[in-house]
């Protein structure tokens, strides 16, 4: 059931939920959370579906915050809301409001959202595009106990990592983060199976990847070794390289769905590894609330740290090799624990 309001205030679009529900016969209010999307009309389609297949796991009222853009000064002196009520099929397992904002009420967005918002329930605000360099002071970013940006889809990502380490603040996360969870897991369920210590590492991927990045600096936090940044054609992560007193352990993904696990003195195993796509890892991100510890030490690990040894990219193997131009993310650092013990590095990785 969709109803579409012009010219409205946030008590007429309340009403107006409310008598949605009661006309599809369900009352009452069965969802967890507020998910309050920020994005333009380019990129609406696109979150807005994204979040209805998340709901599926996660019932919730979903905000689509629009910011029109006004053509003449006139028309920026003069504010208006739009909204677009859906109900039932139209909105998956939850309720959607798409908020078009005209003139002087783009800058007071939070205005608009608060009295829409389920009481006593959560609140996560996501940016798919365009995310404040500073999330928790943003007017809207304030209502949230999580912010999720993508700084995959900054113009400069690598940049936009360095910025989000300086005004990190608990319950801030990345959806760049996120794409990295089913490496972070094989790798640590990898150096389970051995008894070995690492004693370098060499991340390869996509130039200008923060995935890419993030993996790298999280591998030097935890592991306290070298950690070396190579380039590849991707698509994104396509492989990590892990030297142990053992001999290597390998984990390549070339085609960005089927990767292969190699370990010395073990037979070579396929294991899953695709890409996901915005539904995945939205869902994924909605399930824990609380602050991510881990990611913010990766982050504030900084991107810095693993070039500030070495200024240019080694070469990419096989046929990239023709691309030997230089890169500014190669790089061999170390980690800050200073007191850790020969085994420790094992342990920490494990147990992340």
């Amino acid at each position: 059931m969709k109803t579409d309001l012009t010219d409205t205030t946030a008590s007429k679009i309340n009403k107006a939920l409310v008598k949605a529900r009661r006309a599809i016969g369900t009352p009452a209010v069965g969802m967890v959370l507020t998910l309050v999307i920020v994005t333009d009309e380019e990129n609406a389609y696109d979150a807005l579906k994204a979040a209805g297949d998340a709901s599926r796991e996660h019932p919730s009222r979903t905000l689509v915050v629009i910011k029109r853009v006004s053509r003449s000064s006139r028309d920026r002196t003069q504010s208006r809301l739009d909204a677009e009520v859906r109900v039932g099929a139209d909105a998956g397992t939850g309720e959607t409001v798409v908020l078009r904002l005209h003139g002087e009420v783009v800058d007071h967005a939070q205005s608009v959202v608060l009295p829409l918002l389920l009481p006593d329930a959560p609140v996560v605000v996501w940016w798919p595009v365009n995310a404040p360099l500073d999330p928790a002071n943003d007017p809207l970013g304030a209502l949230a106990q999580r912010r999720v940006t993508d700084t995959y889809a900054c113009e400069q990502p690598v940049k936009e990592l360095a910025a989000r380490a300086d005004a990190y603040t608990p319950g801030d996360t990345d959806l760049s983060w996120t794409r990295i969870t089913p490496w972070r897991s094989m790798l640590a369920a990898a150096l389970d199976q051995v008894a070995c210590q690492v004693q370098g590492v060499e991340v390869e991927g996509e130039e200008f990847n923060p995935s890419c990045e993030l993996l790298a600096m999280w591998l030097a936090d935890r592991l306290d070794v070298p950690v070396r940044r190579t380039r590849s054609a991707g698509p994104g992560l396509t492989a990590v390289r892990m030297d142990t007193d053992c001999g290597p352990i390998v984990l390549d993904r070339a085609d960005g769905s089927l990767a292969t696990l190699a370990i010395q003195g073990q037979p070579k195993r396929a294991v899953a590894l695709k890409r996901r796509d915005t539904a995945e890892l939205i869902a994924e991100e909605l399930r824990r609330l609380d602050p991510d510890d881990t990611y913010a030490s990766a982050l504030r690990y900084g991107v810095e740290r693993l070039k500030q040894e070495n200024g240019g990219d080694a070469p990419a193997k096989g046929e990239r090799e023709r691309e030997a131009v230089p890169a500014p993310v190669e790089s061999v650092a170390k980690g800050p624990a200073a007191e850790a013990t020969a085994e420790a590095p094992v342990k920490r990785a494990a147990a992340k």
